[in-house]
C-alpha cells in the first residue's frame, strides 16, 4: 500500500512538472506576441512594463530582453535597447522566438549609432554569413571598413553589394567616392555615372566633376560643379571648384562670380575651404588689376590665419598700394590707361620717345628712340625694344631671351624689360652680360615717382 502512494505521488509529481512547462511553453510565445502587438499599436511604454515584468519573473528568458529592447527602440531609447540586446549577445543563447537575422541587424544598427564600428562590422559579417545575398549587408560592412581606413576591403565588398542590388544609387555612389579616392578614377567615374541615372544627387556630382578636373576637361566640369551647387551642403566647395576651373582655364574674370558666391555661403571664416574661397579670389582680382579687392581678400585671410600660402608675401609685395597712388594707378588701371602709363614714363622718366606700342599679356611692348636730352647711355637714336610687365609673377629668363630674340630679328642691339613683381635669379644672370637693361619694382617705382613730380 505504501508502495503505491509513493508510485503515485511521484507520478502527479511528473505529471505536474510536465504541465507546467507545458502551459509555460504555450504562455510564452502567447505573451511575447503579445508585446510585440502592443509596439506595433504604438505603445511602447506598455509593452516596455509588460516585458519587465516577464523578465522578473524570470530573468533568462532571451525573448523577453528582446522584446524589451524592441520596445525601447520604439521608445526612441536606442541605449537602452543595445544594453539590452548585450545582454543576450553576452549570454551566448538567443531566445527561442527570436528572429537571429532580424535581432543581429538591428543590434547592428545601434552600433552604428553609437560610434561603436568594431562592434557594428562584426555583427554584418555575421549577417552576411546568416545572408549572403542581402546587399545591405555587404554595403554596410563596406562603409564600416571605409571608415577604418581599410579601403581595399571596402571596395570588394561594396562591388558585392552593387553586384546584388544594381539599381540602388547609393550602393554606386559609395563605391565611386570611394574609388575615386583611391585614384582609380575610370571605375569611380563608371560607378557614379550608374549612380547618377538611377537618382540625382549632388554628391555623385561633386565627384564626377572632380574626376572632370584632374582630367583637365574643365567645361564639362564647370557644368558638372555647377550641378552639384544646388545642394546647400555641397555648394561652397561646388562653386570653389568651379571657379579653380575657370582659373586653370586663364579666365579670371569668369572665375570671380563663382568665387564670390561661394564667399556668400561660407558660415566659418577660419574653415579651410573659406581660405581657399578667399585666395582664390585675390588671384584673380591680382589678374585683373583689382588690387584694393585683392589686397581685402589678403587682408582677411590674414586676420584668422597668419602664415597662410604666401599672403603675407603678398601683403608685403603690395604694401606700396596703401601709400603710392603712382604705382597704384600702374598695376591697377585698365588695359588703356595702363598703356597710357606706360607711354608717359617711357617719355618723360626714361626721355624716350614712343614710335610704337601693342598690348602683351600682362603687359605691353614699345619701341622707342632717344630724345635729344639723352639719359640714356647710348648717344645714337637707334630704337629699343621695350616691354612692361605688370604681373603678379617674376619675369624669367625666357621673357628675356624672348625679348632679345625679338628685337635682333627687327634690327635692334638693345632692349629693356621692366617688372612690377622684379626678375628671377637666372633672367638677372642672363641679362648681365647682354644688351637688355632691367628695372626692377624699385627702379620702376623711382621713375614713377620722377614722372609723377615732373
Amino acid at each position: 500500500m505504501t508502495f503505491v502512494i509513493v508510485v503515485s505521488i511521484f507520478i502527479a509529481t511528473g505529471i505536474g512538472f510536465l504541465l507546467f512547462f507545458l502551459v509555460k511553453a504555450i504562455a510564452l510565445p502567447k505573451r511575447v506576441e503579445g508585446i510585440e502587438d502592443l509596439i506595433k499599436r504604438g505603445r511602447a511604454p506598455t509593452a516596455v512594463k509588460a516585458a519587465k515584468a516577464l523578465i522578473a519573473k524570470d530573468p533568462g528568458n532571451a525573448d523577453a530582453r528582446y522584446m524589451l529592447g524592441k520596445a525601447y527602440l520604439a521608445d526612441k531609447k536606442d541605449n537602452l535597447a543595445l544594453a539590452e540586446f548585450k545582454v543576450i549577445t553576452e549570454s551566448g543563447n538567443l531566445g527561442e522566438h527570436t528572429p537571429e537575422e532580424e535581432f543581429r541587424r538591428e543590434l547592428a544598427r545601434l552600433f552604428v549609432r553609437n560610434k561603436q564600428g568594431e562592434e557594428a562590422l562584426k555583427e554584418y559579417i555575421l549577417l552576411i554569413k546568416l545572408n549572403p545575398q542581402k546587399a545591405e549587408y555587404y554595403y554596410e560592412a563596406g562603409k564600416l571598413f571605409t571608415a577604418r581606413n581599410r579601403s581595399d576591403m571596402a571596395v570588394n565588398y561594396l562591388k558585392k553589394a552593387s553586384e546584388l542590388s544594381p539599381r540602388d544609387p547609393a550602393v554606386h555612389l559609395e563605391l565611386g567616392t570611394l574609388l575615386y579616392k583611391g585614384k582609380n578614377l575610370a571605375e569611380a567615374k563608371s560607378a557614379l555615372e550608374r549612380s547618377l541615372k538611377l537618382k540625382y544627387s549632388a554628391e555623385a556630382y561633386y565627384y564626377l566633376g572632380k574626376i572632370q578636373k584632374d582630367g583637365k576637361d574643365f567645361q564639362s566640369a564647370i557644368s558638372t560643379f555647377e550641378k552639384a551647387a544646388r545642394d546647400q551642403s555641397l555648394r561652397l566647395r561646388a562653386l570653389l571648384e568651379r571657379g579653380s576651373c575657370y582659373m586653370s582655364l586663364n579666365a579670371p574674370e569668369k572665375a570671380i562670380p563663382d568665387l564670390e558666391r561661394a564667399l556668400r555661403c561660407s558660415t566659418s571664416e577660419s574653415a579651410q575651404e573659406s581660405l581657399y574661397v578667399r585666395y582664390f579670389l585675390a588671384m584673380c582680382y591680382e589678374k585683373t588689376r583689382d588690387m584694393d579687392s585683392a589686397i581685402a581678400q589678403w587682408d582677411a585671410i590674414h586676420s584668422v590665419k597668419q602664415g597662410f600660402r604666401d599672403v603675407e608675401a603678398k601683403l608685403a609685395q603690395y604694401q606700396d598700394l596703401r601709400n603710392d597712388d603712382a604705382i597704384k594707378d600702374f598695376l591697377s588701371g585698365n588695359q588703356q590707361g595702363f598703356m597710357a602709363v606706360c607711354t608717359r614714363l617711357i617719355t618723360f622718366a626714361l626721355s624716350l620717345q614712343v614710335k610704337q606700342s601693342r598690348s602683351i599679356p600682362d603687359g605691353g611692348e614699345f619701341v622707342a628712340i632717344e630724345n635729344d636730352s639723352e639719359k640714356w647711355r647710348n648717344a645714337r637714336k637707334m630704337p629699343r625694344l621695350i616691354r612692361v610687365y605688370r604681373s603678379p609673377d617674376s619675369v624669367d629668363d625666357s621673357k628675356i631671351r624672348s625679348i632679345l630674340d625679338d628685337a635682333k630679328a627687327q634690327n635692334m642691339v638693345r632692349a629693356a624689360v621692366v617688372s612690377s613683381s622684379g626678375f628671377t635669379r637666372s633672367a638677372v644672370e642672363y641679362a648681365e652680360s647682354r644688351s637688355v637693361e632691367l628695372f626692377n619694382k624699385d627702379k620702376l617705382q623711382l621713375l614713377l615717382r620722377q614722372m609723377q613730380s615732373g
